[in-house]
C-alpha cells in the first residue's frame, strides 16, 4: 500500500494550511485514517482521526477548534485543514492508516514538514 503527503510548507503564526494525503493498495472502506506528527526533536504525537464509514472524527485536545480532518472516499484522499496556526504546531506531519489516538504504526507516509514561523 502506499500513503503520500503533500501540502507542506513555512507559513506564520495565526495562518493556514491544508494538507492532503493520497491513499493506494488497500481496501479505503469501513476504516480510520489519521494524521500524526512528530516535532523536532520530539516523540510522535496522534493529531486526529477519521472514520471512512460514517466520517466521524477525533482529535488531540492541542488542535480541536483549530483543525479539521476530512475524507473524499471517491479519490481514497484524506484532508488536514489546519488554521490558527502555532509555533508548537512545526513538525513532520504524517498520514497513517490507524485508529483514534494510535501513535505509532508502520502503516504511514513518509511525511510532509510544516513549519509555523515568523
Amino acid at each position: 500500500f502506499q500513503l503520500v503527503e503533500s501540502g507542506g510548507g513555512l507559513v506564520q503564526p495565526g495562518g493556514s494550511l491544508r494538507l492532503s494525503c493520497a491513499a493506494s493498495g488497500f481496501n479505503f472502506k469501513n476504516i480510520y485514517m489519521s494524521w500524526l506528527r512528530q516535532p523536532p526533536g520530539k516523540g510522535v504525537e496522534w493529531v486526529s482521526t477519521i472514520s471512512t464509514r460514517d466520517g466521524k472524527t477525533y482529535y488531540a485536545d492541542s488542535v480541536k477548534d483549530r483543525f479539521a480532518i476530512s475524507v473524499d472516499n471517491a479519490q481514497n484522499m484524506v484532508y488536514l485543514q489546519m488554521n490558527s496556526l502555532r509555533s508548537e504546531d512545526t513538525a513532520l506531519y504524517f498520514c497513517a492508516l490507524s485508529s483514534p489516538r494510535v501513535v505509532h504504526t508502520p502503516a504511514r507516509g513518509q511525511g510532509t514538514q510544516v513549519t509555523v514561523s515568523s
